[in-house]
């Protein structure tokens, strides 16, 4: 059954097709001479037990490795031949792979991207090679201060949520890993009802469909589908009730990382996420935003200063970030409290609130511009909340928020003396 969506802004129409076998294709044609597929799995380390902590990107690796019809390098071989380009990614919520053609080699090239990621190998002598690499990208993480932080801000930030660990997963864990282990999670995980196929590009919609249809009949293996381990069911986090306060001593620092968060609303809850993303754009994105102008511009205590919306499924982060001389810690952190205090008692300007509009607008704008842009922004949406319309009502999302949503969202999500605190100092 194939159905439209009829309420899209005329810069997207795509159209969702839904197969017997439960996997959702999602297809539009674009006039640009690209084609891009991009395969959506609702799998990631937030659906793994801390036992198997890091195998959804392990699996990522190992994707890459040949199937039964393809030795390992052949399918890069194949790709790179065309002047194709393949990639993937794993995240807390969702892992993706994609390949981006001329319209002219997807016909050939797409069946081979999805018996890739269908029928992997997974045999012990190249598990046990990559493994290694995958130790290493974790012990290269780990000496990345940068991660770090970023690590040890989701470890303040939640206590229960699986987006306390790390993506990547301990070395412990994947030390420990069998490759049956990781033949079970992709024979669970890896099934059409799992997954969404975003496609876009300079060939007609129902060539599209046709092309990954046919493609992932020829290779879907539908005879073993193993049991997915229970997963348990997830509860955001409570807010804050006080100042939870983290340090550490990084003798690789040259200068001292601050880093704030709040427990916000996820995608879960997504109508209440639009009035902080924009809190998080005057606040601490771009050159005029309030926290760039006085921190950095005015009174240079920071060298860098950001703050982003971190929308995940269960739950999302409000995040403040700093890179300062150890000696402002405290004047800087004092300063961005009472930021957010005059957001909680003053009503946002008009200018203010226009300008993030138009802002948002154009980045949604710009963000469609390529085949592997749209592509993604379906997969992505499609894969979390089975819905494309929030994806493509962003703007008007976003266009419909007023000064007084803005004060109400500071009020409920933004504590100026409840939050988590982490403070990575260098050795004096």
């Amino acid at each position: 059954m194939t159905s439209i969506l009829t309420t899209q802004p005329k810069l997207n129409a795509p159209t969702i097709c839904k197969l017997d076998n439960g996997l959702t294709i999602v297809a539009e044609q674009m006039p640009v001479e690209a084609v891009n597929l991009n395969l959506w799995l609702n799998v990631g380390s937030a659906k793994e037990s801390d036992r198997i902590n890091g195998m959804a990107h392990f699996l990522e690796h190992m994707v890459f490795k040949g199937t039964p019809n393809l030795d390992i390098g052949e399918f890069e071989h194949l790709i790179e031949e065309r002047g194709a380009v393949t990639n993937a990614a794993t995240s807390q919520d969702y892992t993706h792979y994609y390949i981006t053609t001329a319209p002219k080699d997807f016909a050939e090239l797409a069946p081979l991207q999805l018996d890739v990621v269908l029928n992997p190998s997974l045999e012990t002598e190249a598990f046990e090679r990559e493994k290694l690499v995958v130790l290493e990208e974790i012990r290269r993480s780990e000496d990345n201060p940068r991660r770090r932080t970023f690590y040890r801000s989701m470890e303040t930030c939640f206590a229960t949520l699986p987006y306390r660990r790390p993506v990547l997963g301990p070395a412990t864990v994947i030390e420990n890993l069998r490759s049956q282990q990781m033949r079970d999670f992709h024979g669970a995980w890896y099934q059409p009802k799992s997954m969404t196929a975003a496609v876009v590009g300079n060939l007609p919609v129902e060539k599209l469909i046709e092309i990954v249809s046919q493609g992932f009949e020829q290779h879907y293996n539908s005879g073993q589908e193993y049991q997915k381990n229970s997963t348990p069911a997830v509860t955001p986090e409570q807010p804050f009730t006080k100042i939870d306060r983290q340090e550490y001593t990084d003798d690789t620092l040259q200068q001292a990382r601050l880093v704030m968060v709040w427990r916000v609303p996820g995608m879960e809850d997504l109508a209440k996420t639009y009035a902080l993303d924009i809190l998080a754009v005057i606040l601490g994105q771009g050159k005029v935003s309030r926290l760039f102008r006085e921190l950095r511009e005015e009174k240079g205590l920071v060298n860098q200063i950001g703050v982003s919306n971190m929308t995940q499924t269960h739950q999302g982060v409000f995040y403040i970030s700093a890179a300062l001389p150890t000696e402002n810690l405290a004047q800087v952190e004092q300063a961005i409290a009472e930021q957010i205090k005059t957001i909680r008692t003053e009503p946002i300007a008009a200018k203010d609130i226009d300008r993030i509009r138009t802002q948002v607008a154009n980045r949604f704008i710009f963000a469609n511009e390529r085949p592997s842009d749209r592509a993604n922004l379906y997969g992505y949406y499609y894969s979390q909340l089975q819905n494309l319309a929030p994806a493509l009502n962003y703007p008007q999302q976003i266009q419909g928020i007023s000064a007084e949503d803005l004060q109400l969202a500071a009020q409920k999500y933004l504590d100026p003396e409840a939050y988590g605190v982490v403070v990575m100092k260098p050795n004096s």
